[in-house]
């Protein structure tokens, strides 16, 4: 029997499950995925599923990999600091697509050369500057993003502006032709530059991830999920992270639809750091290919169609007292909850807490901590003096926010430290609160406890304690998550069935619906299909989630492992574009580098663009792991009607290659 091993690491759990074709789920185990070194997390889940299922190592023939870390990464803006290279472009074009709010201070520099819509130099590509900034920048970014003017026409000047940074700094490089051959260059650039500040992140996850296998003795091919829901191999994958974004969302997707046998549904993923929210029509993953949004962001990444916001068990909860009556504030940040931290530093939180608990007026960073974070593929390039001298005061060790800061100006260089992924918070979550009610006692109830007891002697801005206790205060979170799910599910049906706009749940009526008020007209909106509700936490959220909504909900049975058996399940596909086109009347060119520069023939240009994409999609799925594959061709033309006569002006010819990975037995 052969094997296969799927893994899924979270923000707050890491899964792995043991799984056979025939029988499907042998074993699973979860462990807390160790932010500090993933590879503990890893080994944890991995050695307890091996052991429970009594199975040798040699058995598993393939190792699989979902993630939420580059998602979660995205949504919480960390990552490495980076450098755009524009080549060809205005300077007015940096402010498209939020390119300018991606690279948030990061360097760009602006390169003559490009080329037009026919793949033609626009301009000599201006070798002397480039040389002169990418060096001078070297020193402080952890890599670059290259992109040039209509490079998906002709790539020269990316791959010459490539290999000229490789040979004078040795970092990695990061093309916009190889990451989409869709037009719109500030999207692709905004693609690119999310694409190499993930590198160090998800390399250092599959370097954890093969360090595990090999101490475990196993011989396999590992993968990793994409955001389609499609596998690839590990090395492709440290390449273009960028293609992970969405990639646990998307194995959960896999998993329900495996797991549930539904048909139609809403398939609502809850983590530690983000609800993921999908649609299955027809038993199949509803795909969005003009491009996945993730923190704000629109890539050019084709992806489930996923909706993801920054909600969860473990998200960062803050009371927002400027109005006469106090409000909840839940995420985006992902923190570690103070009934994890007490477990790891039991002696600092308590300590910490108790003495907060003795002082008479409530302060800002009561409850709040900081922990170190070891090497994870962060880097300290690009921080001011001020940074470095806080972030060395918090490597000390874990301690209380306010040890650490001094000033109002420690408070935004200690949020920075955090995008950054070089330290993270402990505080007040909805985990915290699940535990002060009783309904989830994993870890230390009574450090939750006494969180809850600070947070609820805050005051609003009217003077009054925004509730009466730890009790009250928790339930409050809970119902607050619980309403926030349920209009975040009811926003996406209800724009997947047409109605734009945000918030839509926010509205008057809709709200009275979910509040379920009436009078005399009763607003009663209801979802037509049912809610599978994944993740380690779905139980104690989404039976009341599904109420609000007034449709069925079920979690289906391993339903917190779905990631990692969607790793496991699914299969290796790429897709390759050719575009040909007709730069004056008889003449076509195919925008490839293996074609001819121009042919005279229309057919003959359709042919060398099939043969072409053909080639191109056997070898890039076989270098993405799989065993056999089985390519589909499809062709998209534009045609004009001139004077009567149909006049061919560019089409696109698509192969797309798929298959199972292969397995190392």
């Amino acid at each position: 029997m052969t094997l296969s091993l799927g893994i899924d690491t979270g923000g707050t759990y890491t899964d792995a499950v043991l799984f056979d074709e025939e029988h499907g789920v042998i074993a699973k185990a979860k462990a807390l995925t160790t932010r500090n070194d993933l590879a503990v997390g890893i080994a944890r889940a991995v050695g307890t599923v091996i052991t429970s299922a009594a199975v040798a190592p040699a058995e598993v023939g393939l190792v699989s990999l979902s993630t939420t870390l580059a998602t979660n990464a995205l949504v919480e803006g960390r990552g490495g600091r980076v450098a755009l290279v524009f080549i060809g472009f205005d300077p007015a074009d940096a402010e498209r697509a939020g390119l300018v709010d991606a690279l948030h201070g990061d360097p760009l520099i602006h390169i003559a050369g490009g080329h037009n819509p026919h793949g033609d130099a626009l301009a000599a590509l201006d070798i002397e500057t480039l040389i002169n900034e990418v060096t001078a920048i070297a020193p402080s970014v952890t890599g670059f993003a290259v992109t040039a003017q209509f490079a998906t026409r002709n790539p020269a000047h990316e791959i010459a502006a490539r290999d000229l940074i490789v040979s004078c700094t040795g970092l990695p490089v990061t093309c916009g032709h190889e990451l989409s051959a869709k037009l719109d260059g500030p999207r692709r650039a905004l693609t690119s530059v999310l694409n190499a500040r993930l590198i160090g992140l998800i390399s250092g996850l599959i370097g954890a991830a093969q360090q595990i296998m090999a101490e475990h003795h196993i011989d396999a091919p590992l993968m990793v999920v994409r955001g389609d829901g499609a596998l690839m191999s590990a090395g492709i994958a440290r390449t273009r992270p960028i293609e992970t974004i969405l990639s646990g969302p998307a194995a959960s997707l896999v998993g329900a639809s495996y797991l549930a046998g539904a048909s139609d549904a809403i398939v609502s993923d809850i983590g530690g750091t983000t609800t993921d929210i999908a649609m299955l029509e027809s038993g199949a993953p509803r795909i969005n290919e003009s491009g996945a949004t993730v923190g704000g962001f629109r890539t050019m990444v084709e992806a489930v169609a996923m909706t993801t916001v920054g909600l969860g068990g473990d998200s960062e909860v803050a009371v927002v007292d400027t109005g006469i009556r106090a409000a909840l504030e839940l995420g985006p940040r992902r923190v570690v909850p103070l009934c994890l931290a007490a477990r790891e530093h039991g002696e600092l939180v308590h300590r910490v807490l108790d003495l907060q608990l003795t002082h008479d007026l409530a302060s800002g960073h009561d409850a709040r901590f900081v922990l170190p974070i070891a090497d994870a593929g962060a880097s300290q390039a690009g921080l001011s003096e001020g940074e470095v001298q806080l972030l060395a005061r918090a490597s000390d060790g874990p301690t209380s926010v306010a040890a650490i800061v001094r000033g109002h100006a420690d408070v935004a260089r200690l949020n920075r430290l955090v995008k950054r992924g070089l330290v993270t918070l402990a505080a007040f979550t909805p985990t915290d609160a699940s535990h002060v009610l009783g309904d989830y006692t994993a870890f230390d109830r009574d450090a939750a406890r006494k969180g809850a007891t600070l947070m609820a002697r805050k005051r609003s801005a009217a003077g009054q304690v925004v509730a009466g206790g730890p009790d009250e205060f928790s339930k409050w979170v809970v119902t607050t998550l619980q309403r926030r799910s349920a209009e975040t599910l009811l926003d996406a049906a209800l724009n997947h069935d047409g109605f734009d706009g945000a918030s839509l749940s926010r509205q008057a009526a809709v709200a009275a619906s979910l509040d379920g008020r009436s009078g005399f007209v009763d607003v009663a909106l209801r979802l037509t299909v049912p809610v599978i509700g994944l993740g380690a936490s779905a139980m104690l959220y989404y039976p009341r989630v599904a109420e609000l909504l007034r449709t069925a909900g079920f979690i289906p049975a391993d339903a917190d492992v779905a990631n990692a058996i969607g790793a496991v399940v699914g299969r290796v596909r790429v897709h390759v574009d050719v575009y040909v086109s007709q730069p004056e009347r008889g003449r076509f060119r195919v925008h490839h580098p293996e074609a001819p520069r121009d042919v005279y023939d229309q057919e003959q240009a359709l042919s060398v663009a099939q043969e072409i994409a053909r080639r191109a999609a056997m070898r890039h799925v076989v270098e993405a792991g799989a065993d056999a594959a089985e390519v589909t061709m499809k062709q998209v033309f534009n045609i004009a009607r001139i004077e009567g006569e149909e006049f061919f002006v560019d089409g696109t010819v698509t192969a797309t290659a798929s298959g199972r990975p292969g397995v190392s037995r």
